[in-house]
């Protein structure tokens, strides 16, 4: 396993005992629907789609300025 699969087994189980102490339960817990399942992963999908689209704004930011910058120089020159 690559440190990288390591770390990500890592926080998959540190998110795992968080839930069990937050929620008092496991994803083995029987009290949802498959319908009640899909829709938590939707929600969760979308927040990823938000936090995504978040990233995507910054890092076009950066790119912009880092264009600016480049172009101020070049013409000082």
């Amino acid at each position: 396993m690559s440190k990288i699969e390591y770390r990500v087994c890592t926080k998959i189980t540190q998110r795992a005992a968080l839930g069990k102490e937050k929620y008092g339960t496991t994803m083995e817990r029987v009290d949802l629907s498959s319908l009640e399942w899909l829709i938590h992963a939707q929600e969760e999908a979308m927040d990823l789609a938000v936090y995504l689209e978040k990233l995507i704004a910054l890092e076009q930011e950066l790119l912009l300025a880092k264009k600016l910058i480049d172009e101020k120089q070049k013409g000082a020159k």
